[in-house]
């Protein structure tokens, strides 16, 4: 059985399976190569305090089927693996940590409490809907007591062996808390964005301290601790491969203890060459990037491009940003962002945008272990294909012509032709 999707912006989400033709082999303008590169961890978005609150405002009804929408393994986007903050996001209702008990070095108020306000129940929804859904999680910023200055935006980390002891410990606290809830941490992330001093909660480090930090402190705490979440390197801001990722790697210490990278905005100008040079080294992404509020089909088509250059370049997982937002998608500090869902703050409409149905393509037919496989041909530059563990091949291509475009290409010893609509997003499984 064959199955095609299309996607246009009038139109989203139909089925034209019916509309699949037989072509000719030698008629091919795409085709599936020998070659298999990374396997596909899984997808999904980030949990943000502004997200849940917009869900809030609506009836139990119409927040079940947005979750659904989101994460029902079978008909939703299916999202099984995401991002979790460790204390306030950019996208937190109000900044906060997870202790800021000054001079608390052995983290005894240390607690999660604001966190069963908006992200705990955000994540528990989910899982009634994903039960395999895992996690990963990344600080914005320390507390506020361990930096320069003592603010949660701007700074960095008081650099000594009793300050970095305890902020390791910080990290641990935070993976044991939401373990004991049963909310499975796979991974942290030392800090987000590391190289960028933000007027929102961030924090400056250099590489050289980020491989110190894991080699030295956080690696062998978690070692002791027998905790089975991965410490990742992530997650990286910025293009230059020897800039961040190879001095992290290259660091005896630090590498014994990295599980893998992870990329975000300017970051996906390291991971081509990253994936050369560490091709056992895991790489994801960590955060679409988050247009301007506007929601604009145009952006939808980037986002695809993102995709497309972090997927050929050997990331085995995609993580969208926020998955829902007010409309307008307004920060508390005034940046205006794209989601996957929007919701009127007034009316309590809700509208499903470009981007949402952008991600359902990509995750609705591609399972966890699927093998990303090589294509060649002219239509290669806009698309992606992968076998997934029981045999099916899903191939998610775009048209971003403003004409229809024809693809024949044989899947699975099936030669199949389709008509690509204008302005199109397709998936076609067989």
């Amino acid at each position: 059985m064959t199955t095609w999707i299309c996607t246009t912006p009038d139109k989203p989400w139909q089925d034209h399976s019916g509309s699949l033709a037989n072509a000719a082999d030698s008629d091919s303008n795409l085709q599936l190569t020998d070659t298999r590169d990374q396997t596909i961890l899984g997808f999904g978005g980030c949990f943000n305090e502004l997200g849940w609150e917009a869900l809030s405002w609506l009836d139990p009804d119409q927040r079940d089927q947005i979750i659904r929408d989101l994460f029902d393994p079978e008909d939703g986007c299916r999202f099984s693996f995401c991002r979790v903050p460790i204390g306030a996001s950019d996208y937190a209702v109000s900044w906060y940590s997870h202790n800021e008990t000054e001079g608390d070095l052995d983290m005894n108020a240390f607690n999660i409490d604001r966190d069963h306000q908006y992200l705990i129940p955000y994540i528990k929804a989910a899982i009634a809907q994903q039960p395999d859904l895992r996690l990963f999680a990344s600080p914005w910023s320390p507390p506020t007591w361990m930096k320069q200055p003592k603010a949660y935006n701007y700074g960095t980390l008081v650099w000594n062996e009793q300050n970095l002891k305890a902020y390791a410990l910080y990290l641990l606290k935070f993976v044991q808390a939401y373990q004991q809830l049963g909310l499975d941490v796979r991974q942290v992330h030392v800090q987000n964005e590391p190289n960028s001093d933000q007027k929102f909660p961030s924090c400056l480090w250099k590489p050289e301290q980020f491989a110190e930090f894991i080699g030295d402190y956080l690696g062998p705490l978690f070692e002791r601790e027998n905790n089975p979440c991965e410490i990742w390197a992530g997650t990286i801001e910025r293009p230059g491969y020897d800039t961040w990722p190879n001095r992290i790697l290259s660091d005896a210490k630090a590498q014994r203890y990295v599980a893998g990278l992870g990329f975000q905005w300017a970051g996906k100008g390291a991971v081509q060459t990253t994936h050369l040079a560490w091709p056992d080294v895991p790489i994801i992404q960590t955060e679409n990037e988050c247009g301007d509020g506007q929601n604009t089909w145009d952006y939808a088509r980037y986002v695809f491009s993102l995709i497309h250059h972090y997927m050929i370049n050997g990331t085995c997982a995609y993580t969208y940003w926020n998955m829902v937002l007010p409309a307008g998608g307004r920060s508390t500090w005034g940046w205006l962002q794209n989601s996957m869902i929007t919701v009127d703050p007034e009316t309590r409409a809700v509208t499903y945008q470009p981007e949402f149905y952008v991600m359902k393509h990509l995750t609705r037919f591609i399972d966890n272990g699927a093998t990303r496989r090589g294509l060649a041909g002219p239509l290669a530059g806009n698309a992606l294909a992968f076998e997934n563990p029981g045999g099916s091949t899903t191939l998610l291509i775009a048209n971003p012509s403003d004409n229809p475009r024809t693809l024949a290409v044989d899947i699975n010893g099936q030669s199949l032709s389709a008509t690509l609509p204008a302005q199109s997003f397709n998936t076609i499984v067989a």
